[in-house]
């Protein structure tokens, strides 16, 4: 007997290969097999990827720093934990807009003066239209970089590189939007109306869990978090005043400005 991996020989009474790990499969494909393959690979507590969604949350140095100082094996790489993220948002992506986009007009939240001006008003457009939600992947993709960089400045005096700031975020935003995946199906299910609210509370929830992260990983103090968390704060408004600026020159060098000038 070969194992059907790497073709290497193998004896009778062997359930996994000696070279490759893999598992030897004996029997044909049933639906029995099938449920016990799906329940091993997502439910049981000893597969990477619940180990590592629980252990972000109880003791997220173990992951995170652990991936950085070398360990491969114990838990799922952060690529991969970040595509099954992405996976997961981009289906909750289109159950929001098969079945609950007409809750999502958030324009009937604000006063009517606010969207007098055609670049609010295709704003909001968008945002009710659904097509705003198509970006989504593409905005948490570029977020991390961005917390990277920042958080890189901010924690200068650490062990970290630019590079393994990366890897920090990649892993504490795929933990926190796959929790807010199935938190905003339940909201959606139950009460959508209540779903902007939700979005609002996310940002607070994304915030207070990275600040956990970082104390735990850089074994802050209360007082020496606190500090760092209003550098961060400071870093992040300079950072985002420079690339206002920057797109507005931009704009006005391409003349896209001229789109929401006023009508004659």
């Amino acid at each position: 007997m070969n194992c059907k991996n790497c073709n290497t020989e193998l004896t009778a009474d062997s359930d996994f290969c000696n070279r490759c790990g893999g598992k030897v499969i004996k029997n044909r494909l049933s639906f029995k097999s099938l449920f016990e393959h799906i329940s091993e690979t997502f439910f049981n507590y000893d597969n990477k990827l619940l180990r590592t969604f629980i252990d972000l949350f109880k003791k997220p140095e173990a992951v995170i720093d652990s991936y950085v100082q070398g360990v491969r094996k114990r838990y799922v790489n952060p690529l991969s934990f970040f595509g099954i993220t992405l996976t997961l948002s981009g289906l909750s992506v289109f159950i929001i807009k098969k079945y609950y986009l007409e809750y999502l007009d958030f324009s009937k939240l604000f006063s009517a003066e606010l969207f007098d001006n055609p670049m609010s008003q295709q704003i909001m457009q968008d945002s009710t239209s659904g097509s705003a939600f198509e970006y989504s992947s593409l905005i948490l993709s570029a977020m991390i970089p961005i917390m990277a960089l920042i958080s890189f400045i901010v924690f200068i005096d650490k062990r970290y590189n630019l590079t393994e700031h990366i890897i920090l975020y990649m892993y504490g935003m795929s933990a926190i939007i796959i929790i807010s995946v199935f938190a905003g199906q339940l909201v959606l299910f139950f009460s959508p109306e209540q779903y902007f609210l939700y979005s609002m509370l996310l940002y607070l929830v994304m915030f207070v869990y990275h600040s956990y992260v970082l104390k735990r990983i850089f074994k802050l103090s209360v007082f020496q978090l606190i500090l760092r968390i209003l550098l961060f704060l400071v870093v992040f408004v300079v950072f985002y005043v420079v690339m206002v600026v920057i797109i507005l020159i931009f704009m006005l060098a391409t003349g896209g400005l001229d789109a929401f000038a006023p009508k004659q």
